[in-house]
């Protein structure tokens, strides 16, 4: 398996148009933020575009984002496409973008939220994080907006990192994070 990695820092559209196919066949819509809000994350410098390609071919996505008050990289979207699930290219993405948020030397963790219903398609997930080194907090976090409970996963990029380990807290820096992404809104339509 041979993938190359891609990682844009500002609003591109061949990006978007080799990205999103992906995102909507795993997100959907109805759980994902519209090209309109990412495009808004982008003007504010607050995401990265990650893109990994087998053979020329677009295999996985991601957008990432930097939290206001922490050094810390959030994963806001992450996935891969059907025909690439089960052949460890989530594995070889996710270790690009960990070293990736390493070589930038501003990370100091990541994070990520990850539906908490038990289901087994939720269970999977959590152990695929739990596989790439993340820690499970306990808190189940219930937004007002969103029907889903999620909790938070995280992992320390440096030994001597300080960054929460509380599920509370994170939610906290997360919340703010998703409240930025939609600021701003009304100017940009």
């Amino acid at each position: 398996m041979v993938l190359e990695f891609i990682t844009v820092d500002h609003w591109d559209e061949g990006i978007w148009e080799v990205w999103c196919p992906i995102y909507e066949q795993a997100f959907g819509m109805k759980k994902g933020k519209q090209k309109e809000i990412i495009r808004n994350m982008f003007y504010k410098h607050q995401c990265y575009f990650h893109i990994g390609k087998e053979q020329s071919v677009v295999t996985a996505i991601a957008l990432t984002g930097k939290l206001s008050n922490l050094p810390v990289l959030i994963i806001d979207y992450l996935a891969v496409s059907e025909g690439g699930r089960k052949k460890g290219f989530g594995q070889a993405f996710f270790q690009y973008i960990k070293d990736w948020a390493i070589e930038k030397g501003k990370f100091a963790g990541i994070v990520i939220e990850v539906e908490a219903e038990k289901t087994f398609e939720n269970e999977e997930r959590i152990l695929f994080w739990i596989k790439c080194g993340f820690i499970k907090t306990e808190y189940i976090h219930h937004y007002k907006v969103v029907p889903e409970p999620y909790r938070a996963m995280y992992m320390k990029l440096k030994p001597d990192a300080i960054i929460p380990d509380l599920g509370e807290e994170w939610f906290q820096h997360i919340g703010h994070f998703h409240r930025q992404s939609f600021k701003g809104m009304k100017n940009r339509l």
